[in-house]
């Protein structure tokens, strides 16, 4: 007897057929809004409360919002898409719709070929092999990115938002690829941008009842003496002896670092500090609010002032605190919600080690949040921070322009790290004759198709960009032939031109991942044979 664990089982031909299609529908939802020039994708929103369409130009989110196709074999297709599309834009912030209309090329050769008699599994191993030289041949096109004109110039290639792009280059030339960025809502309909100097930490800030200015709600505190810890103060007597040694060596302002501050404590702090003059003594929440990014904090928090970090999980105790253990900082200040410093003194030499092996690891690791997490610490231990306000003319208005204003923010910073390539698909189209050459140059029959499969794959990027500008993407293609190497079309003069000389850049890092999430995927997709369907599968949901 059947039951609701029954699976349909689809074979081959079918099995292309039916995903070929699904795939199309996806790239076809998303590869309109390639290049300077793109066009609109009308959305009908999931939720009922509106029936106002979202008008979208980002490939990853476009994708996102499709959570389902109708017919269940082409749904696969598409939601394959969708997952390469998603985790690119997580990734790099852009590139979405280069690797979607990559995809494309390179999966309808592949089946085309597979089909007349191609050997899938060497089909899809050439590929790969052609992926690592694609990637180095970008490599040797890039170019360092110096200044913030130039920075602005790249911004502007991926969100075409000048005001946007200028104020970008504006905060990467100061804050560097790892600084600290808050994108919020702005209080007007312009762009504003605010600068903090050193570093701070949020979900911080000072325990309750403490002395805080009446007009600004904050304490700022000059040459401050730092006790860094996660202890839990609940007997104001374990802080006497330390509070004494303070005194005693004038070691004021004093800053206590603790997870938890009972009221007694609370007590004891307000009537030490009773006159500010002679000693004043404030306590702070240990920032964070996972235990992992509490003990990075305070990692950071000691090298950073040279104090030392007292952790309870060592049997450590207030009472063993010595003032030599306490860091350093020029300035320290705090509100109710955050906690800073200002020209920590701690060893420039330790300072410098502790931000090459984040860096490090920032190089290796994959997850998502982890690198988000690395690259905020280093972003702190850098000292630049900033704010980017964004305004328009409805909470609609701006929910869009902060949602681009993060996705070049993250492409900005691989722009910074790595450098820039000719843009408009001509660093792609330039890897063709290395491919073309070493596919004229093969013996093995998959192997040659493989790199001629890639070949073509490689212009397609173009020929969108170009269609999605409203011209003729071959008469323009063989405009750009004979113009030579490094030539590609400027959609917004409509002539063709030298890209560099032109300053039409992309980024290194995006075209990479967008061609290295294509060509993996689509690898992985030719070998696809059977499809596997549930009688009654589970609800799709947007994540």
């Amino acid at each position: 007897m059947k039951t609701s664990r029954t699976r349909r089982v689809v074979f081959q031909p079918a099995t292309y057929r039916r995903m070929q299609k699904g795939i199309h529908k996806m790239v076809n939802a998303v590869s309109p809004t390639l290049g300077a020039l793109p066009r609109l994708v009308a959305l009908e929103p999931i939720s009922s409360r509106t029936k106002l369409p979202e008008f979208l130009d980002d490939g990853g989110t476009i994708a996102r919002r499709i959570i389902q196709i109708a017919d269940r074999d082409e749904d696969m297709g598409a939601m394959f898409v969708r997952q390469m599309l998603w985790s690119l834009r997580e990734k790099v912030g852009d590139g979405t719709a280069t690797a979607a209309v990559l995809f494309r090329s390179l999966y309808d050769q592949g089946v085309h070929y597979i089909t007349s008699g191609g050997n899938a599994m060497l089909l899809s191993r050439y590929l790969e092999e052609g992926l690592r030289v694609i990637v180095d041949q970008l490599s040797t096109m890039a170019r360092p990115v110096e200044g913030k004109e130039h920075i602005a110039q790249i911004a502007e290639s991926i969100c075409h938002d000048p005001p946007l792009a200028r104020l970008l280059g504006e905060i990467f030339d100061i804050i560097g690829e790892h600084g600290r960025l808050e994108i919020r809502s702005g209080r007007g309909r312009a762009l504003e941008r605010e600068y903090v100097e050193g570093m701070y930490w949020d979900n911080s800030g000072v325990h309750a009842r403490q002395m805080l200015d009446p007009s600004t709600l904050r304490v700022e505190l000059e040459n401050a003496y730092i006790m860094i810890s996660d202890f839990e103060l609940e007997d104001p007597y374990q802080l006497m002896p330390l509070l004494r040694k303070a005194v005693e060596a004038r070691a004021s302002p004093l800053v206590l670092v603790a997870s938890k501050l009972s009221d007694r404590c609370v007590g004891l702090l307000l009537a030490a500090s009773k006159d500010p003059s002679k000693f004043h003594v404030i306590a702070v929440k240990v920032p964070g609010l996972q235990s992992y990014d509490r003990s990075a904090a305070l990692e950071d928090m000691a090298i950073l002032t040279g104090g030392k970090y007292y952790t309870r999980v060592a049997g450590q105790s207030v009472t063993q605190v010595q003032l030599d253990d306490l860091g350093r900082a020029r300035r320290a200040w705090a509100d109710r919600f955050n906690f800073g410093i200002v020209g920590g003194k701690g060893d420039p030499r330790v300072l410098r080690r502790h931000i090459a092996d984040l860096r490090l690891a920032f190089s290796r690791v994959e997850d998502k949040n982890d690198r988000k997490n690395i690259q905020k610490r280093i972003g702190k231990l850098l000292g630049g921070s900033a704010t980017l306000y964004v305004g328009g003319l409805s909470e609609i208005d701006v929910n869009a322009r902060k949602e681009l204003a993060e996705r070049t923010a993250e492409a900005v910073r691989g722009v910074i790290s790595e450098g820039v390539v000719p843009g408009g698909g001509v660093a792609l189209l330039s890897c063709k004759p290395v491919l073309q050459q070493i596919a004229a140059e093969s013996t093995e029959v998959d192997r040659r198709a493989a790199y001629r499969i890639l070949a073509r794959a490689m212009e397609e990027p173009m020929r969108t960009i170009i269609r999605n500008a409203g011209h003729d993407a071959s008469e323009i293609m063989a405009e750009i032939k004979l113009a030579g190497p490094g030539y590609g079309f400027d959609v917004r003069s409509g002539k063709v031109v030298n890209m560099a000389e032109a300053g039409i850049f992309d980024a290194l890092s995006v075209q990479k991942e967008a061609v290295h999430s294509a060509v993996s995927s689509a690898a992985l997709a030719l070998t696809i044979d059977v499809l596997v369907h549930r009688k009654n599968p589970p609800q799709a949901v947007n994540p």
